[in-house]
């Protein structure tokens, strides 16, 4: 259950107003710093949503005459069945990422939080707002950490 408290931290800001430093940030969701296992970068993030974004408007275009509600079908079942299961997605696997649930070293998700995740980033505003160690709303929701393999 996500509680009002969780939020916190992107509702009232850091109390000095800045933003949280990388050691801070990995501190607070007890991840290491640097390396593999560490938060990842926005750019790679954005990198892997670029590929796997690609890839669904290919398999639409292929399958589907290009139907933008298609490709947003592929997007969410592929993205829904590979993180569920490898913990991963074909965009993830190439810019060296993965998605772990929160607090745990487990190698997938489930499909409990896949499917959560999976709904809130195809509503892409939740997505687009981050809590202060930089995970989008979708994560903190389904209780996941996108870190670097």
């Amino acid at each position: 259950m996500t509680r009002r408290k969780d939020f916190g931290s992107w509702l009232e800001g850091t109390p000095q107003g800045n933003s949280p430093t990388s050691d801070e940030r990995a501190r607070a969701l007890e991840i290491p710093v640097s390396g593999s296992g560490s938060l990842a970068p926005l750019s790679r993030r954005i990198g892997a949503l670029i590929v796997d974004w690609g890839a669904a408007s290919a398999i639409s275009w292929l399958f589907f005459d290009y139907a933008p509600m298609a490709t947003l079908a592929v997007f969410a079942g592929a993205h829904f069945l590979f993180v569920s299961t490898l913990g991963f997605t074909i965009g993830h696997r190439l810019f060296g990422l993965r998605v772990k649930p929160e607090g745990t070293d487990m190698a997938f998700v489930g499909f409990v939080s896949g499917f959560l995740r999976t709904l809130l980033l195809c509503l892409v505003i939740p997505a687009a707002v981050w809590d202060a160690q930089g995970r989008g709303l979708h994560d903190k929701a389904a209780r996941t950490i996108i870190v670097r393999r």
